[in-house]
């Protein structure tokens, strides 16, 4: 196992993922405040000078609690920057993480040693986000500390691979941490990915159906009435293939049986970072987890709840090694 000392705090080895449109800086706090990994995407703000008024008021706002709570576990705060030249602002928001010496970033559709440089002069952490292993060598290379495999039934730009094929191929290779996403939504969930050998589990959805998170209560309340049939992985909404809930793919207009037929493939037009955000404030996106979420909890008792399902699915699998 490999996990870089800024997670050593944390009551679960659990990264809040960043998601668009929806974590910004209450979820990110409340994550970190209840002692997992508290994660936002830069583009979430509409500007680079609102991305780092984000940062500052997080920097601050848990510096006062750990004052006010010492010796409570406090999880890193982390960023996620789009690497591609679809993101006129990379190159700003990036000053701004090593200004404000944010300690986690995570990069996206893209991996630079340039960024992951700039990020470790610092000292802090990259983890980049991957769907095969032709991406990861290439992460790799760039010198990254971690690669987040996004496997099949994540949320989001979801890749298509099973999680332990995934996970057994890159390790062959990469030593590095290595966390798992894809369809995780409870304490057992993340006991069954260190089980497999991943040093972090990486949870969106569940996150959605959160009072901190900024998804309309429409959309919250999608997740939790959504089952796996309901998500759809398909390129139709922006020209790169994600996960999306099929109800508000219906809602806006898109033909169903063509988006359900598998030998239907449109990829539709590659949207720009702005069209792309429009597109998802009402075509939502979410990952299988949703078969497990049943409602809208606040983050911290959804990290209690976690912690307590953790240790029985570390305790069933030590039952089940013993023949009890």
């Amino acid at each position: 196992m490999s996990i870089p000392a800024i997670f050593e705090e944390m009551r679960l080895p659990v990264v809040a993922a960043p998601m668009f449109l929806v974590s910004g800086v209450e979820l990110t706090l409340a994550a970190c405040q209840a002692g997992i990994a508290g994660t936002f995407p830069a583009l979430n703000q509409r500007t680079t000078e609102g991305f780092e008024e984000w940062v500052v008021t997080i920097k601050e706002r848990l510096a006062a609690f750990r004052e006010e709570n010492p010796g409570a576990p406090v999880g890193p705060y982390g960023v996620n920057l789009i690497v591609h030249r679809s993101n006129p602002r990379m190159k700003a928001d990036l000053e701004v993480c090593v200004r404000q010496q944010v300690p986690l970033v995570i990069t996206s559709l893209g991996a630079v040693k340039d960024v992951v440089e700039a990020v470790h002069s610092y000292g802090g952490v990259v983890f980049h986000d991957v769907t095969n292993r032709r991406h990861a060598e290439k992460a790799q290379e760039a010198g990254v500390d971690g690669l987040i495999l996004v496997s099949a039934g994540a949320g989001g730009h979801a890749g298509t691979l099973n999680p332990f094929g995934f996970l057994a191929e890159i390790k062959k290779f990469f030593t590095g941490t290595i966390l798992m996403a894809g369809c995780l939504s409870s304490g057992r969930d993340v006991a069954a990915v260190r089980a497999m050998g991943a040093d972090l589990a990486y949870m969106g959805t569940r996150f959605i159906a959160s009072d901190e998170s900024g998804a309309q209560d429409e959309y919250k309340s999608l997740v939790c009435d959504a089952v796996c049939e309901d998500i759809i992985h398909t390129p139709a909404v922006s020209g790169v293939p994600a996960n999306f809930i099929a109800q508000s793919l219906a809602a806006n207009g898109f033909d169903m049986d063509k988006l359900r037929d598998p030998a239907h493939v449109d990829f539709g037009e590659k949207l720009t970072v702005d069209d792309e955000a429009k597109a998802w404030k009402t075509v939502w996106s979410a990952g299988h987890g949703v078969s497990a979420i049943d409602e809208v909890k606040r983050v911290a008792q959804l990290v209690d709840d976690m912690e307590e399902e953790y240790r029985q699915g570390l305790e069933a699998a030590r039952k089940g090694l013993r023949g009890d």
